[in-house]
């Protein structure tokens, strides 16, 4: 299967919180590229489809945009 992504993706598995306008939902970021992320939630229902995710052992807050929503995880991309 080739690789449709314009970026490559890093597995990583790092402790991450979805900013949702003064409130916020634990995660975790499964891999990631320049592009995006894909992001381990307890549900992604109720994840808005805009919001700010925060890395805090990489220092790291990107505007992100949800792509697509599957079972326990979603797949965004950086603003």
């Amino acid at each position: 299967m080739d690789e449709q992504r314009k970026t490559p993706r890093r597995r990583v598995l790092k402790a991450g919180t979805i900013d949702v306008g003064g409130g916020a939902i634990d995660c975790r970021v499964r891999n990631v590229s320049e592009a995006g992320a894909a992001l381990d939630v307890v549900s992604p229902l109720y994840i808005p489809d805009r919001f700010t995710l925060y890395v805090p052992s990489d220092q790291i807050k990107r505007a992100c945009r949800v792509i697509w929503r599957k079972d326990g995880r979603i797949g965004v991309s950086f603003d």
